[in-house]
């Protein structure tokens, strides 16, 4: 009886386990995500939707970051290591730093190459809240026309992106 009742619990987690990650992935950005403003490094807004356009006819690897973020800078060899392994690969960073000084500071300091932009409000202000910021460091991955091919990666899903890559 014991066994069955492991099973089930090991099934329903799964089930779960499965329907959460369902929940995260999307295949499209809403209307508010588009026209969402952010900044780039002189200090002029872009939308979103702009950001996008600029990256089109290559895949393209969005990174939400922080320099305050341990994670993101324990990550930052493994994304070098990303960078180095698909030249083809546009890379967009979107940092969720609380100023600009500590924003242009933490690019500098780990030599990201790129383009990057500020999110206002950074993780809780309402671009992060639009595309369900709960944990950095995060990738969206685009593929060649602007589309997602993959909604959600943290650091832990590195070798799911770098496949992901080989494909686009």
């Amino acid at each position: 009886m014991k066994k069955i009742a492991l099973v089930v619990l090991l099934i329903g987690g799964i089930l779960l386990a499965f329907a959460y990650s369902a929940k995260n992935q999307k295949d499209k950005f809403s209307g508010q995500t588009l026209a969402s403003k952010l900044k780039d490094t002189a200090g002029n807004e872009i939308t979103f939707q702009e950001i996008i356009d600029k990256s089109k006819g290559k895949p393209t690897v969005i990174e939400f970051w922080a320099s305050w973020c341990g994670d993101c800078v324990k990550n930052m060899p493994k994304l070098k290591e990303l960078q180095a392994n698909h030249p083809n690969v546009n890379f967009v960073f979107l940092s969720a730093d609380k100023t600009p000084e500590a924003w242009l500071k933490g690019i500098e300091k780990h030599q990201l190459t790129g383009d990057h932009y500020l999110m206002d409000g950074g993780m809780k202000g309402s671009f992060g809240k639009s595309v369900n910021l709960d944990w950095i460091p995060r990738y969206i991955i685009l593929d060649k026309t602007g589309n997602i091919a993959l909604y959600r990666a943290i650091e832990t899903d590195h070798e799911q992106v770098n496949n992901l890559l080989k494909t686009l």
